[in-house]
């Protein structure tokens, strides 16, 4: 039997659009959550700024445009600084709970592409086998050894080619998922100083000062005698 026979690979092409499928979920999730990483610590102390000078509708502007769910959570916070800790904390949350199954989509996908391909692959060993055999029995008593080798060589490919996607996709679910658990972490975090922020620091943050010129903020009862 020949090792480069196409007739003997019954489950080579299912293994290959099963490796592409799973390569196609990598990049795309690798290119989503790479754009999703923020400097944290920078993003929410500027934001932290402009929302100690009053300049609130500025700081979502910010937020809106940088992608990603550290920003996202930042902005729900924003929407709702002037709310009691309960309401502030359930939106936070709830954002929150928005962003981590778009984090988590399609790794389970990759975790069960590596489970099930060294399955198909043990499939297309047993079939390729029980094939040979068959050819092996129509033969009769007199077997070749260097065909029952080439038997044996071309039935192992496909548990070969099953156990290397396999391989694959779980080095590619481990790298996605530190990934999402980095982004996670951030969101927690940036959650909970945002909290702090909102309901302890700014209320204790003065006012910025009136621009030079600027008219007076007290109101004028009438003209003076």
């Amino acid at each position: 039997m020949n090792l480069f026979d196409p007739s003997s690979w019954s489950m080579m092409w299912p293994l290959f659009a099963l490796s592409v499928l799973g390569l196609v979920f990598f990049l795309e999730r690798a290119l989503f959550l790479h754009k999703g990483q923020i400097r944290t610590a920078e993003f929410v102390e500027g934001i932290k700024n402009l929302a100690r000078k009053r300049r609130v509708l500025e700081a979502l502007t910010v937020c809106e445009e940088t992608p990603g769910p550290v920003a996202a959570v930042v902005k729900a916070a924003l929407m709702h600084y002037r709310e009691d800790e309960s309401r502030l904390r359930g939106a936070i949350q709830a954002m929150a709970l928005v962003e981590i199954p778009t984090l988590e989509r399609r790794l389970g996908t990759i975790a069960i592409i590596a489970k099930i391909a060294p399955v198909m692959g043990l499939l297309g060993t047993v079939l390729s086998l029980l094939n040979g055999f068959a050819l092996m029995n129509q033969t009769g008593p007199y077997v070749n050894a260097a065909g029952f080798a080439g038997l044996i060589q071309t039935a192992l490919v496909t548990t070969a080619a099953g156990l290397a996607i396999a391989i694959m996709a779980y080095l590619a679910h481990h790298f996605l998922y530190g990934r999402v658990r980095a982004l996670v972490h951030d969101m927690e975090w940036v959650g909970n100083e945002m909290l702090q922020f909102l309901l302890v620091d700014l209320p204790a943050t003065p006012p910025p000062p009136a621009e030079p010129g600027a008219p007076s903020a007290s109101p004028t009862n009438g003209k003076q005698s």
